[in-house]
């Protein structure tokens, strides 16, 4: 077993013994796990960089990362379930998505688990540190990998680093977000590159070496550092920067995606003599990932990783959500997981389950394609919100790369677009700024849907346990016309008051990062760009609102018209482009008067709903449509 110790450093019970339905308590465990791999073993082959990882005396690669466990107190109680989230950047996000939590949660304070529903099913839910760039700090979740070594010294090499400032500033820090970077090897490096673009797409325009400096500022002073970098006058907000550069280290960026593997192995398949404290405890484990996280399962899936050293099944079920069509920089040379950059590792081919082969490049593929032939594939449910559409990626999961048909799906998966919806959960009141900072030109997307998230969980559950199989998928389709280019869609929202349309649509295109890339090494950096891929967006009603995926009432009962995109806030620049992730909420003319002043094509709230209980029961209606169909 490749957990080879577990330091228990914090046990008790949570929240004071605080009950959750028929599963009563539940206890909480934090610590550290060592974990220790044979780099010569057939699983653990794709792992970048791995044979250049130092080892222990007994021949294998050691690493540490956090962790943190709860479980019910009384193991009679438990539903023997294994619920396990890949952290986002560290951070543990499932009580946010399925129970309505606002705020980032510690487990320290009620309100930080919600309503309790994970708890109250009576799941083990367990979190396991895999990002080697995570700083330390409280309720964050990390892990410490070895560097590659050449011989006796570090391997080193070229790494690019991007920023889209959302707020003017003169210095950055090299990493994507506020994450351990990787330092320049020289700080007077005279072939390192600064550029700036208009857009990701847009061409590059290169900024003079001697205009910027690997610096930061001490008060007024400009001090030379291997970690930042400086530009006088600043790095103007809404603008695209990238800075390709050496650096003197290598982590073994993958070990995280065997951090995964074998932690959910062990609390599954452990033993009580290995100290495991799920022992006997397991039947089967669901894995669970949100956005950067989602993208980790569904690199997880490709590189199939879902059998661990022994050649046990490690999943029996796995949700990617909103991850859209991507994977991301969890397995080269010098990668950045935070990153999700257009033009990275994060969008390249394959896409699709099934494997299809692109026209152009006569690459063929598939992200189920190696573990479907060789190894265990569970069953997975890929959901996305609108902002994945619009992002421009999501429907290349399920429509081939030229955009010409709809591709099969393998009897093992389905896929849900929850309509109308942005990356995350809305929430009331309605507000232009995200908990992130950004901010959008129009309301934020205010569609909760938390409770869609719920009803996956239990169909997955029936899916696994009971071979129950879920609903049939719903996602924009080409044969039946709910599939449409999102350029299609300009006339309906351009016909609202005070809606403009995007002026730069994002699309992924084909990159080539030269012939080294099959080891995990790029042989050029920025890569260079292909052709687009064909993409689409679901078609929409009268009102604006989408008609592909799951509805929810909010759609289907409108007030308002609810977007998975919105523009950028001119305070942050680059008004005319899209603000990632996030939708809008358009409210709908509250009377006729409004409606004709406003010159709104959409019929009025009081024209619609005469009364407040004509409104609520059409609410009910179409919820308990949704339950019918076990999509609520």
């Amino acid at each position: 077993m490749a957990v080879v110790g577990l330091d228990i450093v914090e046990r008790g019970l949570l929240l004071n013994g605080k009950r959750f339905g028929k599963v009563g308590a539940y206890e909480v465990l934090r610590g550290r796990v060592t974990f220790a791999v044979d780099p010569s073993h057939p699983g653990n082959g794709r792992i970048t960089d791995l044979a250049k990882a130092p080892r222990n005396p007994g021949g294998r690669v050691e690493w540490r990362a956090d962790f943190c466990l709860l479980q019910p107190h009384d193991p009679r109680q438990g539903n023997r379930r294994l619920f396990f989230e890949v952290v986002n950047r560290g951070r543990i996000l499932a009580f946010r998505l399925f129970d309505a939590v606002e705020e980032t949660p510690k487990l320290t304070r009620e309100e930080h688990i919600g309503d309790g529903f994970l708890l109250r099913q009576g799941y083990t839910l367990a979190w396991c540190g895999w990002q080697w760039d995570v700083i330390p700090s409280e309720g964050l979740l990390g892990t410490t990998v070895p560097l590659a070594q050449e011989g006796e010294r570090p391997v080193s090499g070229t790494v690019l680093c991007q920023w889209w400032p959302n707020e003017s500033t003169p210095v950055l820090l090299l990493a994507d977000r506020v994450h351990h970077p990787y330092p320049t090897r020289d700080v007077e490096d005279p072939t390192a590159t600064l550029t700036v673009r208009e857009q990701e797409n847009a061409p590059r325009t290169l900024i003079p070496r001697e205009q910027w400096r690997f610096a930061r500022l001490e008060g007024e002073q400009v001090v030379p550092d291997p970690t930042h970098i400086y530009l006088p006058g600043g790095f103007q907000a809404g603008k695209v920067y990238e800075c390709v550069y050496q650096t003197p280290q290598a982590p073994v960026v993958g070990l995280g995606l065997l951090a995964v593997r074998d932690m959910v192995s062990f609390l599954k398949y452990g033993g009580a003599d290995a100290h495991n404290p799920c022992a006997g405890r397991i039947d089967y484990a669901y894995g669970f990932g949100a956005s950067q996280s989602g993208r980790f399962l569904r690199h997880f899936l490709y590189l199939n990783l879902n059998t661990d050293e022994a050649g046990r099944m490690v999943f029996d079920g796995v949700i990617p959500h909103i991850a859209g069509a991507r994977r991301g920089e969890f397995n080269h040379r010098f990668a950045q997981p935070s990153a999700n950059t257009m033009q990275g590792p994060n969008t390249l081919f394959p896409f699709a389950d099934a494997v299809q082969t692109d026209p152009l490049t006569g690459e063929e593929d598939g992200l189920l394609a190696r573990i479907s032939r060789e190894g265990h594939l569970p069953k997975i449910m890929h959901i996305n919100s609108s902002a994945e559409y619009w992002r421009g990626d999501a429907s290349l999961i399920h429509i081939s790369v030229d955009g010409s048909t709809d591709l099969p799906i393998p009897d093992a998966v389905r896929i849900y677009l929850f309509a109308g919806t942005q990356h995350t959960p809305g929430r009331l009141p309605l507000t232009d700024t995200a908990m992130d900072g950004a901010r959008g030109q129009h309301p934020l997307n205010s569609v909760d849907y938390s409770p869609l998230l719920r009803a996956a969980l239990v169909n997955l559950d029936r899916w696994v346990s009971q071979d129950i199989p879920p609903p049939p998928s719903r996602y924009p389709r080409l044969d039946d016309g709910t599939a449409v280019e999102a350029e299609a869609t300009r006339e309906v929202f351009c016909a609202l008051p005070g809606v403009s349309f995007p002026r730069y649509l994002p699309r992924p295109h084909r990159l080539d990062f030269g012939p080294t890339w099959r080891q995990g090494i790029a042989s050029w950096l920025p890569p260079r760009l292909g052709a687009p891929y064909q993409t689409f967006v679901s078609a929409l009603d009268a009102d604006g609102n989408e008609i592909a995926g799951i509805r929810l009432p909010d759609l289907t009962v409108p007030l308002a018209t609810y977007t998975g995109w919105n523009l950028r806030h001119p305070s942050q620049g680059a008004p005319e482009q899209l603000v990632r992730m996030h939708g809008s909420t358009l409210p709908s003319p509250p009377t006729p008067e409004a409606r004709k002043a406003q010159g709104d094509p959409r019929p009025s709230i009081v024209e619609r709903y005469p009364s407040v209980k004509l409104y609520l029961e059409e609410v009910r209606k179409a919820a308990e449509e949704l339950i019918t169909g076990r999509y609520l």
